[in-house]
């Protein structure tokens, strides 16, 4: 193909083009939907055969039904509706006789397929830029510059009234009216033509232009393709080509003449990506000869005459444009030209599709085999029954409620691979056109792979030859796209880092099946793309013992049956922790129990491993989610870590980093969006037991100690404030906590304090054992004392005995008798709540007997009323009322003991 040739690239377009395209124009509304033919006719319940037939024009006139059910499907607007209606007619279409004006090359006005002569050159004038201005009016002033170029009349008002008039006259329609005329209405500063927008081939240029701009974003370049053909054909020269040069000139005009530009580089674009370039090539030399300067068009034009094989014209365009800029502007050529030359000189260009080339788009090579890329399976694999019922959803045969995508996600070793891998090997009979997988790396020791390398990789499995692979990521996607466009193949992203990574590798085909496996939530996927996202957890208990039976073998599991549980519950249900310890029973000559012996203890993430394989352990696995974590994120989980109860707070979270709450919330999503972090209910998080092992033990000494001491704090703070509030009668074990910590709340009211006692309950309660073990006395001991109301009063009573006795512990270490009197009387209150009446009457006795040492008067009273209730419910009125009045507690106490509680 030469610069010689004839451009005819574009069928003729106008209104004489228009009739016959009904079915060219249902198929390009039915991909504006996303249909395929199969979906589309199922829907409107017709056969895949009578769309088919309808859609390549055997059928003429389809039945009025048939039009509007498959326009409900397509959900075509009304006016979309009787234009394809119209087109179906065989005698003149309704509006036959409706006026419609051509600005889009010479200026014409047409009544149906007649011409209406409009000889006059003011009339010309005065009807080419109300149509050049349509849908805006134009002023008074355009209209008289445009008229007199040379200064108007002094009559000239008058005379724009009966232009005004004339054109009126030539537009009003031949026949009877179905639909309004277009007309010229009066406005306050000019005149209108009020008239729709397909009554001007402008107007209706940029509704397909539009509707081609937004097909190719969805993405479907085959619908795209043919609404710019249409768009296109409506060209038939610059805008009003045989106007005055004000007309031609006017801002307007320009603007049009841009949008045509655009949507010629658009063609070019898409006819390049269908591999259809020769289409391209007629159009491209009209418009490098209309625009001899545009770099844009040059290089689209040397880009589609490389890939028709016409590399010397192609070069020889580049050549001339060269020389031109230098010559007449004195500038090198852009980037852009320069980029199309090399890719010609290198030959990295999509070959046009030839009839000796026997590989139309969407077809692999013949003879090729079809791609069967899953790797094979993991041996045995139990359980996950919904997970994989909720995977068929990309099988369902109602469209409605097939998925196209599925995001499998979760925590590092919960198994997401392994379910993919099941149910693409049970499924693949569904996709009879292959299936392609991939190890995207997102968190793995090797690099993260890129769009354009899978790509690649995905267009060389799908038979495009490999020294012509697009160079360009989004060409290459779109390639990508239309090889697929007519498959059913089930593509397996493995490991994805975020959703920009897998966004370029989802075809548009519906046919086409997308599992993607993340530690990532791919949040964005499913708000953007449709996808349905399928969270993995752990297993359950029966779950996790079959799967360690289907590695040991059933019947040694079912030997030790409760030392079998008793590993899956160590491994915390977490697949990859069983897969590695039953590895290790395997290979070694040693029973479930002492297995399990082995794994006890604070190192158990050291000895989940399989021996001389690095990637065989449950730490290697954490460690690729950890390492992938901003700095403050990993901060934040490490700290988690120390949690003394089963989750904390967003609140409590700030407190352990000494962070705001604004921040702390910020750093719990991006952790839970790893998997890292669970929220087991709204605003409160958790970890795994595995991980949270993994967490302390990241985390050193100094930076542990000093988390600690701020989370027992705040905790100290609230469990204060909030007694206080509860429980003012209660006498106090020391002075309030002081000034605030961070993320410090107040409670406005009783429910609100007990809200927050209810909600903290078993966090508090470690938090007194962990502050005690871990040199935090005095917080231990105060804590413990806040809490012995609350957990009373809630019939905790377990609870309450060992805060006690955690609290005495701490008192002694820090020589507190008062603190030791007040725990010996808590812990005798919750003897007493258990019915030992004995221990409870001792206990309350050396209560007693450390609050006298102590000079704490509150709390002997406090002894000696626990001591006189105990003889009254055991009717000894008379002994408690004796050994008091001798005003010697510790005899009175001495001789209640020896007595046993006896009268």
């Amino acid at each position: 193909m030469s610069e010689r040739t004839s451009a005819v690239g574009l069928a003729p377009g106008g209104p004489a083009g228009e009739q016959g395209s009904f079915g060219p124009r249902l198929q390009a509304f039915r991909r504006r939907a996303g249909l395929s033919q199969e979906v589309a006719a199922l829907r409107a319940g017709i056969s895949t055969r009578a769309l088919r037939d309808i859609e390549r024009g055997r059928v003429q006139r389809p039945q009025a039904r048939t039009l509007q059910r498959l326009a409900e499907v397509l959900e075509l607007t009304g006016g979309e509706l009787a234009e394809l209606l119209a087109t179906t007619r065989t005698g003149p279409p309704r509006g036959a006789a409706r006026p419609r004006l051509l600005i889009l090359g010479p200026l014409a006005l047409q009544r149906g397929r007649d011409p209406v002569p409009v000889t006059s050159p003011m009339l010309r004038r005065l009807l080419g830029l109300l149509a050049l201005k349509h849908p805006e009016p134009s002023t008074q002033r355009e209209i008289t510059d445009t008229l007199w170029p040379s200064g108007p009349p002094s009559s000239h008002q008058s005379l724009i009234h009966t232009y005004v008039s004339q054109v009126r006259r030539l537009l009003e329609p031949g026949g009877p009216r179905t639909v309004p005329a277009p007309t010229v209405v009066r406005t306050p500063t000019g005149y209108l033509l009020q008239a729709s927008r397909n009554q001007i081939d402008l107007g209706h240029f940029d509704e397909l232009l539009a509707q081609a701009e937004r097909l190719h974003r969805a993405p479907d370049p085959g619908a795209a393709y043919e609404s710019l053909t249409q768009a296109l054909r409506w060209w038939r020269g610059p805008v009003l080509a045989d106007a005055d040069p004000v007309l031609r000139q006017h801002p307007a005009a320009v603007v049009a003449n841009e949008r045509r530009v655009k949507a010629v580089l658009l063609y070019a674009d898409t006819a390049l990506l269908l591999r259809r370039p020769e289409e391209a090539v007629p159009l491209l030399w009209d418009m490098v000869n209309a625009e001899p300067l545009h770099e844009g068009l040059h290089a689209r034009l040397i880009l589609t005459l490389g890939s028709c094989g016409e590399q010397a014209a192609a070069l020889n365009v580049f050549s001339r444009l060269r020389d031109r800029l230098d010559k007449e502007l004195g500038i090198a050529p852009s980037a852009e030209v320069r980029d199309a030359h090399l890719r010609v000189l290198r030959q990295q260009l999509p070959l046009a599709q030839r009839p000796d080339r026997p590989a139309p788009a969407g077809r692999t090579a013949p003879g090729g085999p079809s791609p069967a890329q899953l790797p094979a399976m993991a041996g045995a694999y139990v359980g996950r029954r919904r997970q994989l019922r909720e995977l068929d959803a990309l099988l369902s045969p109602d469209p409605g409620e097939r998925a196209h995508v599925v995001a499998v996600v979760g925590a590092p070793g919960v198994g997401k691979t392994a379910l993919a891998k099941h149910w693409a090997h049970a499924r693949r009979k569904h996709f009879e056109d292959g299936q392609l997988f991939v190890d995207l790396r997102g968190h793995s020791p090797l690099p993260t792979l890129r769009p354009a390398d899978v790509l690649a990789q995905f267009l060389r499995a799908l038979g495009a030859p490999p020294d012509r692979l697009p160079a360009d990521e989004d060409e290459a996607a779109a390639l990508y796209r239309t090889l697929l466009a007519d498959k059913q193949m089930l593509i397996v992203l493995d490991n994805a880092r975020d959703a920009e990574q897998v966004r370029p590798l989802i075809p548009g085909a519906r046919g086409c099946a997308v599992v993607i496996t993340s530690r990532s939530r791919l949040a964005g996927l499913v708000a953007s793309d449709g996808a349905r996202q399928l969270a993995l957890d752990v297993l359950d208990p029966d779950e996790a013992r079959r799967l360690l039976g289907s590695i040991i073998g059933e019947c040694r599991a079912t030997a030790e049956e409760e030392a079998a549980r008793r590993l899956v519950q160590l491994c915390g249900g977490l697949p990859l922790a069983i897969r590695i310890a039953g590895a290790n029973l395997v290979a070694r000559d040693t029973g479930i129990a002492d297995y399990c012996a082995e794994l006890a203890g604070d190192d158990l993430l050291s000895r989940l491993r399989v021996e001389g394989d690095r990637r065989s352990t449950v730490r290697a696995a954490f460690d690729l989610s950890y390492l992938a974590l901003p700095a403050e994120a990993r901060r934040m989980f490490r700290l988690l870590g120390l949690m003394p109860g089963p989750d904390v707070s967003v609140n409590g979270a700030a407190a352990l980093t000494d962070s705001t709450s604004a921040a702390s919330a910020g750093l719990l999503v991006s952790l839970t969006d790893a998997h890292l972090v669970r929220e087991r209910a709204a605003g409160r998080f958790g970890l795994h037991d595995l991980v949270r092992s993994y967490a302390r033990e990241l985390v050193s000494g100094q930076e542990a100690h000093a988390a600690r001491q701020r989370l027992f704090e705040w905790y100290l703070y609230h469990a204060d404030a909030a007694a206080r509030l509860l429980y003012p009668a209660e006498p106090a074990a020391g002075p309030s906590t002081g000034a605030p910590p961070s993320a410090a709340l107040v409670f406005s009211d009783h429910g609100e304090a007990s809200e927050w006692l209810d909600s903290e309950r078993e966090n508090l309660a470690s938090a007194v054992l962990q502050a005690a073990g871990s040199g935090f006395t005095t917080i231990a001991w105060r804590l413990a004392e806040s809490l012995h109301s609350f957990l009373s009063v809630g019939m905790y009573t377990g609870e309450c005995l060992k805060v006690a006795t955690a609290g005495l512990l701490a008192a002694v270490a820090d020589g507190e008798l008062r603190a030791q009197a007040a725990a010996q009387l808590r812990r005798a209150e919750c003897h007493w709540a258990l019915a030992n009446r004995a221990q409870a009457v001792e206990l309350f006795g050396r209560g007693l007997e450390l609050a006298r040492q102590a000079g704490w008067p509150e709390g002997q009273a406090l002894a000696l009323r626990r001591i006189g209730a105990a003889h009254r419910e055991n009717g000894c009125d008379y002994l408690a009322r004796d050994l008091t009045r001798r005003g010697d507690p510790a005899a009175a106490v001495e001789g209640v003991v020896s007595l046993g509680l006896s009268c």
